[in-house]
């Protein structure tokens, strides 16, 4: 069995004023990591290859999906179909943030990918 607590996965990622992921579960066809975006931070992710399911855990902000923006709060689910431009803006508390992917993260890339909110190589 693979099990864990929310409350200690937003503890564990808790680096105060900086962005971080980490990808804690990986399997045939799903992956899940916690992501962080700090308050006042720039979200710089490009769209991924895979589809992706944002769970916020805590915090405040916004995100823009396409030419659509909407508020988020803890329990806010937002669906991202690969490709599709996002990104977080406006987070005025640290959003702490559960990220489905499926298939697995960066299963479908042929170059690198970048993780929810890292700047992509240039």
């Amino acid at each position: 069995m693979d099990a864990f607590e929310t409350d200690e996965l937003v503890a564990a990622q808790d680096r105060p004023g900086e962005h971080t992921y980490v990808d804690f579960l990986r399997k045939e066809m799903l992956s899940l990591g916690m992501s962080v975006w700090p308050a006042g931070g720039e979200d710089t992710q490009q769209p991924h290859t895979e589809d992706e399911v944002y769970v916020v855990m805590a915090g405040r902000g916004a995100i823009r999906v396409a030419d659509e923006d909407r508020a988020v709060q803890p329990g806010s689910v937002v669906y991202v179909g690969a490709g599709v431009e996002h990104r977080f803006h406006s987070v005025g508390e640290d959003l702490h943030v559960l990220v489905f992917w499926a298939p697995p993260y960066r299963s479908r890339a042929d170059a690198p990918a970048v993780a929810p909110g890292e700047a992509a190589a240039r």
